[in-house]
């Protein structure tokens, strides 16, 4: 058996809200990631792990700016001087379409930093590559389409034919890695990739569809003991219940407003040969996502109607809060901005977002019913009707896109 921390989707340098610490200098909001970052190494330490898993996607992008990898370069360098024997997965932020160019986390290779190891292709471990720990692990690291096909030796052809190919020719890579392994230890497979099946935020389903989707056969085999994933922020076990685990862990903080709602965690599990035990650790320092929605109806007491929808203080304390409000393009100045800004000081950013509506009518021909009209026709009256005023050879070129997407979703593509 052996004690396993599971992390991944850290994006340390996500400064899309909020100001600067005076102190340090760093955007706030990259602050909150490093807290939680420093949250999960401050636990491997002290639960004294045998081995770290990150699964991917280290910064927002795969040129950080020389402070965000010194930040992260601290954390990492407290696991390598406990000790800690750590794997860290390129993610698809990590890497460079270019081949040939340097990933983010180059620098842990080229320095050969003791007890870390950066997996930028895929490969299986054994226990005399983990530095004797008792398992193995199957690497599925991020590739692009074009390292996945120079990787297998694939030819190229369709998006959605070369990716089905890719998707057969990696879990038969897999097997053979599993018919290598000794059966005797328990498996890790890692990989930073889409399942089928699992759930984006907003319960919004991975498919199968331009992009390389792992089957669930294949991260469900039960010759792996656990399952660690990256890349999908919404935390989840694809195989709740059952052998093996199938993890994401999920973002270490609230990128976006997509996860407004997701709670944020880091895996502890010891993993033993067909008994693997899972502890979901909560990340404490969550900064508050709140969400407003507001649609008006009538021109009718407008503001009390939007100050009423804005929670009370306490639960925008150092929230970064967000206000929609739709309503009829000729009621703009009835909305009271400077209140609503007064009445959420209390918030870490507030941002205000006015989705005025117009009345668009479009008429079709005389005598002509919608039901009887192709879409290129369709398409044609709403380019006419649109007060863009679309030139003929860009209603043509959209036209062409319309037609090539409709025919990819009639052929099942």
């Amino acid at each position: 058996m052996i004690k396993l921390l599971h992390f991944a989707d850290a994006h340390i340098d996500m400064a899309n809200f909020g100001r600067h610490d005076p102190q340090s200098g760093l955007p706030m909001r990259v602050m909150d990631f490093l807290k939680s970052l420093d949250e999960i190494v401050t636990a491997a330490i002290e639960e004294k792990v045998d081995l770290v898993i990150f699964a991917g996607d280290t910064y927002k992008d795969r040129s950080p700016a020389p402070t965000f990898q010194r930040e992260w370069g601290k954390r990492i360098m407290q696991l390598s001087r406990a000790g800690i024997l750590t794997l860290l997965l390129t993610g698809n932020h990590d890497i460079s379409p270019a081949t040939g160019r340097a990933h983010a986390i180059q620098e842990f290779d080229t320095l050969e930093v003791p007890h870390v190891r950066v997996l930028h292709q895929p490969q299986f471990l054994s226990s005399a590559d983990l530095e004797d720990l008792p398992v193995q692990v199957l690497a599925l690291p991020w590739i692009s389409r074009s390292g996945l096909m120079a990787s297998l030796e694939l030819g190229g052809g369709e998006p959605g034919q070369i990716y089905e190919t890719l998707s057969t020719r990696l879990t038969e890579l897999v097997n053979n890695w599993l018919d290598e392994a000794d059966l005797g230890l328990p498996i890790i497979l890692t990989a930073h990739a889409s399942v089928e099946g699992a759930m984006y935020g907003a319960e919004r389903m991975v498919m199968l569809g331009n992009d390389l989707v792992l089957p669930p056969a294949l991260v469900k085999d039960q010759r792996f003991d656990y399952v660690a994933l990256g890349h999908i922020h919404k935390p989840q076990d694809l195989n709740e219940g059952a052998h093996p685990p199938v993890i994401y862990p999920g973002s270490i903080e609230r990128v976006d407003f997509g996860e407004v709602d997701d709670r944020k965690y880091f895996i502890l599990a010891e993993v033993a040969k067909h008994n693997t035990k899972v502890t979901w650790r909560e990340l404490k320092n969550i900064r508050p996502f709140v969400d407003i929605y507001v649609k008006l109806e009538s021109d009718a007491d407008v503001n009390n109607k939007l100050q009423s929808a804005i929670p009370a203080k306490e639960d925008l304390e150092n929230a970064i809060v967000r206000m929609t409000i739709q309503y009829h393009r000729d009621w703009e100045p009835l909305i009271d901005e400077t209140t609503l800004r007064s009445l959420t000081a209390a918030a870490f950013e507030f941002h205000l977002v006015k989705r005025p509506q117009i009345e668009a009518r479009v008429r079709l021909p005389e005598g002509r019913a919608a039901s009887s009209l192709g879409f290129v026709e369709l398409l044609d009256i709403y380019w006419d009707a649109s007060k863009s005023g679309y030139e003929a050879d860009k209603k043509q070129a959209l036209n062409q896109l319309a037609k090539s997407i409709i025919d990819q979703v009639n052929s099942g593509d």
